[in-house]
């Protein structure tokens, strides 16, 4: 994988107009973030509606024979028709885009993906999700904030680390306006996307979510996701049962996310044409809400349900979150666009509701009701998905006020992250990131060296010789330069091996690295060497690229490193 360098930036701004700069784009991108977050979310909803997919549309239709069981079979299909026809004619990227591609662009300084694909990615998201396909809107608003954010990168304007701000103040903003949690859109936006805490960072992530919080709270009165009354946990020994329930969720998040995972795979290997791929899977979707119509769309009426007491049985619970695992993992593996955050929002709540259900059932003790079951189960079953304990515990205190509740949501989610970091990782976003070549697992200047090609660091002035050229010519060049070796190619630029100084026959190098060799790898290979440099050849052709040595491998990753620390600890 190559590196791709930021274009070279201007003269830094002076502090004073810099902190101005960057004020004046968090303002405007967080209010563009949100107006597009709450316009994506009201097309959905006036699609849903219009097709009979919501369930109040649904009702209203019942006495009008066949027409709401055929709107369930073929809305889904015909969307997945639509999306796939998107994916071959529109998107240049030829997928969907989400948080992964945010994060690595990010991570690496690198533009997104062209606008046209983001745009592409975004219509098919609507589309997806209006046709009630099973996957979640917030995935496609953390992308669409975040390309807004991106179009800063175009602008020159003196503020270093500026495009990955930018894309941050798009993502805060998006966060904060889904949830009416401002907070939990700060934090996310750094949680999982930065991965640090600088002031410069801090500031205007700060304003953008504020901005999106007031847009979609105070101007458009945009409702809460969900109401809950709680008087508190009523008995101590509760408190092993949310650890318990986090346990359980942790093992039921890491199923979910393998099995979308392996569908993926699956789906890329099957011989379905890749236009068809998601109108069999919305086929599949429909046949299924033909008797569970809850698992159509992101399932909100579902989600407000299950913290009501007798809502929904045992079986009804089971069933429900069985089915949502499954048809979700069939519709993203097979080409719908959409995220992965409200559907895990839906199942973590159903398990937690069908995990008090049982333990109500035994009679052994008294609880606190179905309500704090079922906000534990959803936080400890959706920040290992995401990746974000810290951000998943804020969204309870914000849109519940209630502290009690958030601490129980904390225990639980504390234990979820414990066993699913510890036995599949960080979150899905780090493991499909992980399949693409890019791993995050172990810190962010490790994954930029294992991006960066050896060939970066490559040395040119060596003693470069051909095995027709006289011994003697080769060695008195050696003398006259500071180098204690040749490297020796024959006619046609292919690498023979290493003439050191006094020796009269070409040897095999110690160590040799090829044009694909990252730094990373290099590095853990230089441990013992003793030479001037090390030569770097083509592998497919064999010829001699050039010589690298320890030193410019050691410059790469001090490189590296400083740069990483300036951008965490950069001040306005």
């Amino acid at each position: 994988m190559v590196v791709e360098k930021s274009p070279e930036e201007p003269a830094v701004a002076p502090p004073a107009q810099r902190a101005l700069i960057l004020m004046l784009c968090a303002l405007v991108i967080g209010a563009a973030a949100s107006l597009a977050a709450i316009g994506l979310t009201d097309a959905v909803s006036w699609l849903n509606d219009g097709l009979l997919i919501a369930p109040r549309a649904r009702v209203q239709y019942e006495a009008a024979g066949w027409l709401v069981p055929l709107a369930t079979v073929a809305v889904p299909a015909l969307g997945g028709l639509i999306v796939g026809l998107i994916w071959r004619y529109v998107s240049s990227a030829r997928r969907p885009l989400g948080p992964p591609d945010v994060i690595e662009a990010v991570q690496f300084e690198r533009a997104l993906p062209d606008l046209r694909s983001g745009v592409a990615s975004t219509l098919a998201a609507m589309v997806s999700l209006g046709f009630g396909a099973s996957v979640g809107q917030y995935g496609p608003m953390v992308y669409l904030g975040a390309m807004l954010g991106g179009l800063v990168r175009r602008l020159r304007l003196g503020v270093p680390n500026l495009p990955a701000i930018a894309v941050a103040c798009g993502v805060a903003a998006a966060i904060a306006t889904a949830f009416n949690a401002p907070v939990a859109g700060l934090v996310f936006a750094h949680e999982v996307v930065l991965r640090h805490y600088s002031t410069q960072a801090f500031a205007p992530t700060t304003v953008s979510a504020v901005t999106g919080y007031v847009l979609a709270n105070v101007v458009f009165e945009r409702p809460a996701l969900f109401l809950v009354q709680f008087d508190g946990v009523a008995h101590g020994y509760e408190f092993v049962l949310f650890g318990l329930l986090g346990l359980l969720c942790a093992g039921l998040a890491m199923g979910f996310m393998r099995l979308i995972l392996r569908i993926a795979t699956l789906a890329a290997q099957s011989r379905l044409p890749v236009l068809l791929r998601p109108m069999a899977a919305g086929l599949a979707l429909g046949v299924t809400a033909l008797w569970l119509p809850d698992v159509l769309g992101i399932g909100k009426e579902a989600l407000r349900f299950a913290t009501i007491e007798g809502a929904f049985g045992a079986g009804e619970l089971a069933v429900l979150v069985t089915a949502k695992i499954a048809l979700t993992a069939l519709c993203i593996g097979f080409g719908f666009a959409g995220g992965v955050f409200s559907p895990a929002l839906l199942i973590g709540i159903l398990f937690g509701a069908l995990f008090w259900t049982a333990i109500d059932s035994t009679g052994l003790a008294p609880t606190s009701g179905v309500a704090v079951y079922a906000i534990c189960g959803m936080m400890a079953l959706t920040s290992p998905v995401i990746g974000a304990p810290l951000t998943t515990i804020l969204i309870v205190f914000e849109l519940t006020r209630n502290y009690d509740l958030t601490i129980a949501a904390m225990v639980a989610v504390v234990f979820s992250n414990l066993i699913a970091h510890r036995f599949f990782g960080r979150s899905l976003f780090d493991v499909q990131l992980a399949r693409r070549g890019t791993d995050l697992s172990a810190g962010r200047d490790r994954a930029r060296l294992q991006a960066m090609p050896i060939t970066t660091c490559l040395t040119h002035d060596m003693i470069r010789a051909t095995h027709e050229e006289p011994l003697k010519d080769i060695q008195n060049r050696l003398a006259a330069s500071p180098w204690s070796e040749a490297y020796v190619t024959d006619a046609e630029g292919r690498f023979v091996g290493v003439l050191p100084q006094g020796a009269e026959t070409p040897e095999p190098p110690s160590l040799q690295f090829h044009d694909t060799t990252t730094v990373l790898e290099a590095m853990q290979s230089l441990r013992g060497f003793i030479g001037d440099a090390i030569p770097v050849v083509d592998r497919d052709t064999g010829k001699l690229i050039g010589v690298v040595s320890e030193a410019s491998v050691i410059e790469a990753y001090l490189d590296i490193s400083q740069t990483l620390r300036r951008e965490e600890n950069a001040v306005l």
